[in-house]
């Protein structure tokens, strides 16, 4: 295992702005103030737009110390009953533990009509004064002289979940099952909140970043626009976060320098858009936004015209990683097939995935696909007896299990039977429907909550592709590598993925330059060998961008040309990249 200078805290210093920003509840009240026309003459509307997970109670009163209303107007007070919002959206939840359906409401279908219709002629009739509106759909309610908005990344809502600091919206359920928490969320809550995100990021006065407790932070909506504008003109990184789990390893607490009071970190989430967040620098201000706002906000810019047009405004790649080094197997698996999502869940397109090895341990080894002459029936019915807990699944006896060494890549289309044993660091390169994984079994252990983690062989089982067994998981899944480039500086591989998978994976060695473009398409990469590398602008469009061992990151599709070369004073050892993009 080695050390790095694993960067955790990465930021886009955005420029021109030092003076947009306001650090505490102090100093944002009095911008406010001095912002918003107070001649009593007046009347002038001000909207806190919330999105799931704020604290509500940390900000509102200081700020109604701060603005004096004349009229406050919490918009929970409009919606429909908690019952009747549960009611609506039931379908969408379904019985289910961990998965739902991909819900297509939008804010105004939970409003109660009467006291809606109520709440706007008392607004109308207010001739003069400050009024204030606030919540989820504060800015629906009338039309606003001043919007903040105040917004969450997606992680920091995920522990709030877990200590019980915040329900689901309009829900009362503080400290149920978090699965079902994060399902709501992921399906419901989080959806119709982006949908109303999208339709005001032009309008926004003044963005609230409310991701620490106590510790509010806010910038104007001109120097948010601009931090996400400049962001898609460089490389970046979005902030990575790590997570225990109940096969955790120990390769990411010393690699990444985590807290070693930690027991293991199971998880990191290095290149995931749709779950990170960003840090946007304004002078001594650190912003946190999350980064799906920059897809919504710029996504041709980022993605592409051939991406955008297939993906419209979603991110769909993944860079993770996986670390079962000194921990345990993953779960045994299965991906949804395309159709199967489509029906049963609302999702436009499956996790096809690899598993790149970063690191190898002793007797790490990947178990893929159905050993050769397996039995469907034999093989669901010992599921089936496994799930139960009387017996143990006979793992191998009917998965292939294949030895694995450092670069190592497997394919992992849908339907593919797959898990990491114990042992090996997985750079996990994926599309981005990561919630979709149907565990077959879970080597009969508990998860982190002490419950038995949910098991799918229901859905699994109808989706295993039973003709991927042993020579077709030799001949197409283990290691696909073909050279296309050599030159005494580097040497271009095409590493993958399957013809059914609709990324494609370039490795590059190197001990010099290495030219690539990036086509008018997304490219994320990770340097996975090498201390540090040197990410260059051909045409000095961006700064030099350094980057570390085993740091994902994204190169927007408008930047064109650029470099990778190893990073002054490295060590003379081969570095390497693998780069993912949209075939």
């Amino acid at each position: 295992m080695r050390q790095s200078n694993y960067d955790k805290a990465p930021e886009t210093h955005v420029k021109g702005f030092d003076d947009h920003a306001w650090d505490g509840m102090s100093a944002i009240t009095l911008k406010l103030q001095n912002h918003i026309d107070h001649d009593q003459q007046q009347r002038r509307i001000v909207a806190l737009e919330c999105y799931p997970g704020v604290v509500e109670s940390e900000i509102v009163p200081s700020l109604c110390e701060a603005l004096n209303p004349i009229h406050v107007l919490n918009v929970a007070e409009l919606y429909l009953s908690q019952k009747e919002v549960e009611q609506k959206i039931a379908r969408n939840l379904t019985e289910d533990r961990v998965r739902g359906i991909m819900t297509n409401f939008t804010m105004d279908e939970f409003w109660s009509h009467t006291a809606f219709e109520s709440a706007r002629e008392t607004i109308d009739s207010i001739s003069s004064g400050i009024v204030f509106i606030y919540g989820m759909g504060a800015s629906q309610v009338t039309d606003y002289d001043c919007l903040i908005y105040a917004d969450m990344a997606r992680w920091e809502i995920q522990l709030r979940y877990r200590r019980g600091q915040v329900a689901n919206w309009h829900a009362e359920n503080f400290g149920e099952d978090f699965l079902r928490m994060y399902k709501r969320g992921y399906f419901v809550d989080w959806r119709i909140a982006d949908r109303l995100k999208q339709r005001l990021f032009d309008s926004i006065d003044f963005l609230l970043d409310t991701n620490e407790l106590g510790h509010p932070k806010m910038i104007t909506g001109s120097a948010f626009r601009a931090g996400l504008k400049q962001t898609v003109q460089q490389p970046f990184r979005v902030v990575p976060y790590f997570d225990a789990a109940p096969w955790g390893g120990q390769w990411m607490q010393a690699v990444c320098d985590l807290d070693p009071e930690v027991p293991n970190f199971g998880w990191c989430f290095d290149g995931v858009p749709e779950e990170n967040s960003l840090y946007l620098r304004y002078g001594t201000t650190r912003i946190e936004v999350p980064s799906i706002n920059l897809v919504f906000y710029c996504p041709l810019e980022l993605l592409g015209e051939k991406v955008h047009a297939r993906f419209g405004k979603e991110f769909p790649i993944r860079f993770d990683f996986l670390d079962t080094m000194g921990g345990g197997n993953l779960s045994l698996q299965v991906h949804p097939t395309t159709e199967y999502i489509q029906e049963q869940f609302g999702m436009p397109y499956t996790q096809d995935e690899s598993y790149y090895i970063l690191d190898a341990g002793e007797e790490a080894c990947v178990y893929l696909g159905l050993r050769e002459g397996v039995s469907r029936e034999e093989m669901l019915t010992d599921l089936q007896v496994a799930e139960t807990g009387t017996k143990a699944f006979p793992a191998e006896k009917y998965v292939n299990r294949i030895p694995t060494k450092p670069h190592d890549h497997f394919m992992i289309p849908a339907g593919t039977i797959h898990c990491s044993g114990k042992n090996a660091m997985v750079l996990e390169i994926s599309a981005t429907p990561y919630i979709f994984t149907f565990k077959l079994w879970d080597w009969g252990r508990l998860g982190l909550d002490g419950l038995p983690r949910p098991i799918h062989l229901q859905h699994g089982a109808e989706v295993i592709n039973w003709g991927w067994d042993t020579p077709q998981i030799e001949a197409q899944h283990v290691n696909p590598c073909e050279t296309l480039r050599e030159t005494p500086e580097y040497t271009e591989e095409r590493t993958g993925l399957h013809e059914r998978e609709f990324i494609e994976t370039r490795r590059h060695w190197f001990t010099g330059t290495v030219p690539h473009h990036t086509e008018g398409n997304l490219n994320v990469l990770n340097l996975v060998q090498g201390e540090a590398a040197l990410v260059e602008s051909t045409s000095e469009a961006f700064a030099p961008f350094v980057v570390h061992y085993a740091e994902t990151f994204i190169m927007p599709a408008q930047i064109g040309e650029y470099t990778i070369r190893p990073y002054p004073n490295a060590s003379e050892q081969p570095h390497a990249t693998i780069k993912a993009f949209v075939r």
